[in-house]
């Protein structure tokens, strides 16, 4: 049965968001699912750890100098606040390269304060303030490390993508990925959510160094994976090295969690209609159906499973309501 969101307004339910989970095991096998676990779906911004894998992997970030909050950075869809345009401006110094290296584009930060303070001194926003900043940082260093033209990295038949689509087949087993082009320019694949979920189940394995080195980086440096009054800052800092997350646009989340007995899952939750606002509750619904959080842990995210709707004037005007249907 699918995972429901229902928006009320008042006593009413005025919308419905449908979303799909499921949860592997290290043999990739499905443990529990709650919709299609073979549903296709484009991966989007939570591939980004295993981009940058490649970057770990073949030294190119070591080369550059990085430092382990430059790697998270490079896992991040941030909110373009002071200490995300500071780090990536880091990382493109430590390469030689200007914003104009950047084919990520623009756009204004998503953190509302930060945002305002660009439009009240009239600044338009670098590439820096692109939550795919630190992705892309990374994809230079790669190119850069390779030796390749760094113009147009992320063209599909550049170096610097089909050693990331080597990595992903790599992980994945498959011999063949349909991929499409994300928002920041790069490609992406489409992959079943049990995919997605065995991806991140090797993200937290510990059983692959690049992939552990960013496990960890993820986990020290929270704040630099996404921001202020984001899920997966929260969620990873909650969760205190035993689990991560990582978010994707349309509504895309992968987790990777330890447990005390020594095993490791990854699981993935899809909303259907691509709609973020249902993604936190479904996220923590799932992870609740298989008693994955602790009280405290739970209770450190309440904010996120029951969240309250408000108008523009801070009047609670709903909640999103969201279980597992049966």
């Amino acid at each position: 049965m699918p995972i429901l969101s229902k928006v009320f307004r008042g006593d009413f339910i005025e919308s419905v968001h449908v979303a799909y989970g499921v949860a592997v095991d290290k043999n990739g096998n499905v443990v529990y699912s709650t919709g299609d676990p073979d549903y296709l779906t484009c991966i989007r911004s939570a591939l980004k750890p295993f981009q940058a894998s490649v970057t770990v992997e073949s030294g190119a970030a070591d080369n550059a100098g990085f430092s382990e909050n430059e790697i998270a950075l490079m896992c991040a869809s941030h909110n373009g606040e002071n200490i995300h345009v500071e780090t990536a401006q880091s990382m493109l110094n430590k390469l030689g390269f200007t914003t104009d290296h950047y084919c990520c584009g623009n756009h204004f930060p998503y953190d509302k304060s930060a945002s305002q303070i660009l439009i009240k001194n009239g600044t338009e926003p670098s590439p820096l303030y692109n939550n795919c900043s630190g992705k892309h940082a990374g994809m230079l260093a790669l190119s850069k490390y390779l030796r390749a033209d760094p113009d147009d990295y992320i063209h599909p038949d550049h170096p610097v993508q089909k050693a990331i689509l080597k990595q992903v087949k790599s992980y994945t087993g498959l011999e063949k990925i349909s991929t499409a082009i994300d928002g920041c320019s790069a490609p992406t694949p489409f992959l079943t959510l049990s995919m997605i979920a065995a991806l991140f189940q090797k993200l937290a394995s510990g059983n692959h160094p690049e992939l552990e080195r960013l496990y960890k980086a993820m986990s020290q440096f929270p704040y630099l994976i996404a921001g202020r009054k984001r899920f997966d800052t929260d969620f990873i800092t909650t969760m205190k090295g035993r689990a991560i997350c990582k978010v994707g646009g349309e509504g895309i989340r992968g987790f990777g969690i330890r447990q005390s007995d020594g095993s490791v899952l990854g699981c993935a939750v899809k909303v259907l209609d691509g709609n973020m606002r249902a993604l936190g509750s479904s996220s923590l619904s799932f992870l609740d159906k298989l008693e994955l959080l602790t009280n405290q842990e739970r209770n450190e995210l309440k904010q996120y499973r029951e969240p309250i709707l408000k108008n523009l004037r801070g009047i609670s005007v709903g909640k999103i309501s969201t279980d597992i249907d049966f």
